[in-house]
């Protein structure tokens, strides 16, 4: 075959490709499209008559022209009619009269950001976010906002990934990153290069807080003080922690036996380090959040092609019971009470 004959073949090959790949593009957005439009409506109410009382905020998963919204539903019913705001966020948290913000804009280039502000009004305090927004966690009198975003990989599960968490107080605006803080493990000071940390979660005095730190390819429960600028492993294999209101027992993902990226829920007793597996039986790959002392709430995707329109569920935290779903098309909750 002549040189000029293999050229003609290449470039005919290359136009077939192209115009498959924009073909099966206009396909997958006509399907999105499609799928939008048969969607049923969302029964929804006015942010005003459910912003003032006992609420669950979250982002709106349901396919339509709302989609990744912050929303919200009276604590007393979680399965009703939503109040849907203006806001969209890929993660939102949400105590004392403010909200946390983390959101993504995947164009040509892609921008990330991080706002936080009182939900009576005021200016909003910009937080710094280097990478794909993961976690977002504010402090229960919302003096500190903790955020964490991948800057390199996607997921947890990936073996290459890399993660940046900053605690910012919003008052001054001032923020710290992880890891500039003090690494204990087992009683000595140590320094890994390839330390990463996620998924803060604060206690109650606003200096003492839990936190996952990974290094020589083990997770570890952490606690951190602020104060002292310190953080210290507890216990190996614990991911994405999440106290309890009243401070005694710490939530997370630990490492199932099934497959990689499999995590099973659980949670440990603080005073005495027991460990109770919870009764999900799916992988939960999500910071959870307490409904009350006894209950954690949690995001799934939803199933087959409706993967998009992840619910959030519900299970008892003492490893009783079943697992049931709490609110519909909905992700990243935050319990406001």
């Amino acid at each position: 075959m002549s040189t000029r004959l293999r050229l003609a073949v290449l470039l005919a090959l290359a136009v077939v490709l192209v115009g498959g790949t924009a073909a099966y593009l206009v396909e997958s957005r006509d399907a999105q499209l499609t799928a939008a439009r048969a969607a049923p409506a969302q029964a929804t109410v006015a942010p005003a008559s459910v912003a003032s009382a006992p609420r669950i905020v979250f982002r709106n998963t349901a396919i339509g022209p709302a989609y990744g919204r912050v929303a919200m539903v009276p604590l007393s019913d979680p399965g009703g009619p939503r109040a849907i705001t203006d806001t969209s966020c890929d993660r939102v948290f949400a105590a004392a009269g403010h909200t946390l913000c983390l959101a993504s804009d995947t164009g040509v280039v892609a921008a990330y950001s991080a706002r936080a502000w009182a939900d009576a009004g005021g200016p909003k305090v910009d937080l710094p976010l280097t990478g794909t927004p993961s976690r977002a966690r504010l402090s229960d009198d919302a003096r500190f906002a903790a955020t964490t975003s991948f800057v390199a990989g996607d997921s947890y599960s990936s073996a290459h990934f890399s993660t940046r968490t900053v605690v910012t107080e919003l008052a001054t605006g001032k923020s710290v990153d992880l890891e500039t803080f003090r690494l204990v493990h087992r009683g000595r000071a140590i320094s890994p290069a390839d330390r990463n940390f996620w998924g803060v979660t604060f206690a109650a005095d606003d200096d003492h807080f839990y936190v996952t730190v990974q290094f020589s390819g083990t997770t570890w429960l952490a606690a951190g003080q602020l104060s002292t600028r310190t953080v210290r492993t507890v216990r190996p294999d614990a991911e994405c922690p999440s106290l309890s209101p009243d401070g005694t027992k710490v939530a997370y993902k630990k490492r199932g036996d099934r497959r990689p990226g499999d995590w099973r829920l659980a949670v440990m007793d603080i005073a005495t380090g027991r460990e109770t597996v919870l009764a999900e039986q799916h992988s939960v790959d999500d910071q959870v959040e307490w409904l009350d002392d006894g209950t954690i709430l949690y995001g799934l995707p939803g199933e087959g092609t409706a993967a998009a329109e992840s619910n959030v569920w519900a299970v008892p935290a003492d490893g009783t019971g079943s697992p049931r779903m709490l609110i519909a098309k909905a992700w990243s909750p935050a319990v406001v009470r």
